[in-house]
């Protein structure tokens, strides 16, 4: 049955996508907000769909952590859920995406008439620059700046580096960074189609002020995120490898 349901989750999930992205279209010539009204809608359809066809559910927690104006969000990142549900949970968020996600059809076309961040990885310290820049112009507009400071999805309790991306971006930007850590990766995975049901858990852990080094500002962000998020993991069943814990 989870086969079936995950199956004709990605069916719904890319079909509403391209249905409504089409259907919206005229959106894409007035002002943000009603492209943002149409992605909100389609959000609540494909979470509504998540629970009907795969039994997920998601809970936030540490809301009185969820900033209300300019800060920059650093999220762990273990499946495609965070990259849509940001825009559920945030007040107005702007999401860092690679740079080849702009040029995907229906998607790319809203991802950025919302003002995402777009960002070219091959270019360099020019990509850095451009980043921090836009970043700026974001956060001067009130808004949240997400970025997944390991740079890529990991697997639950697997082991990745974090990118001194984010380190330039509190350094520049010169608000708060709130960290969150999550458990989306047992319930929907990464990679592969076949998703579990339970409840994903997104927790927003309290903000690192401006004004640390950039040595102790990464040290400090990276205990507090790999630590809750392996307690949420611990929470949810599942237990770290010997090569996990170890990473």
């Amino acid at each position: 049955m989870r086969v079936i349901g995950s199956a004709l989750f990605v069916i719904w999930l890319y079909g509403l996508m391209a249905v409504m992205g089409l259907i919206c279209l005229p959106a894409l010539l007035g002002p943000r907000s009603w492209a943002k009204a149409c992605f909100n809608l389609y959000l609540v359809l494909v979470f509504a769909g998540l629970r009907v066809l795969c039994g997920i559910r998601f809970e936030v927690r540490g809301r009185e952590h969820i900033p209300q104006g300019p800060a920059l969000v650093a999220s762990k990142h273990q499946s495609m859920f965070e990259t849509l549900a940001f825009w559920q949970i945030l007040p107005d968020p702007a999401i860092i995406l690679k740079k080849e996600l702009k040029f995907l059809p229906v998607f790319g076309w809203y991802a950025m008439k919302l003002k995402n961040v777009a960002v070219d990885r091959s270019a360099g310290a020019k990509a850095l620059r451009d980043m921090l820049k836009a970043a700026r112009q974001r956060a001067g507009e009130g808004r949240q700046i997400v970025i997944f400071p390991q740079g890529t999805r990991v697997k639950p309790g697997a082991g990745e580096s974090y990118k001194p991306g984010v380190a330039g971006l509190y350094s520049a930007m010169g608000v708060p960074c709130v960290p969150v850590a999550l458990n989306s990766g047992l319930y929907w995975p990464g990679s592969g189609f076949v998703r579990n049901p339970g409840t994903i858990l997104v927790e927003f852990l309290p903000a690192i002020e401006p004004g640390l080094s950039k040595g102790e500002f990464m040290a400090t962000l990276e205990a507090r995120i790999e630590t809750a998020s392996d307690a949420l993991l611990a929470e949810a069943g599942h237990k770290l490898t010997a090569g996990e814990a170890a990473a």
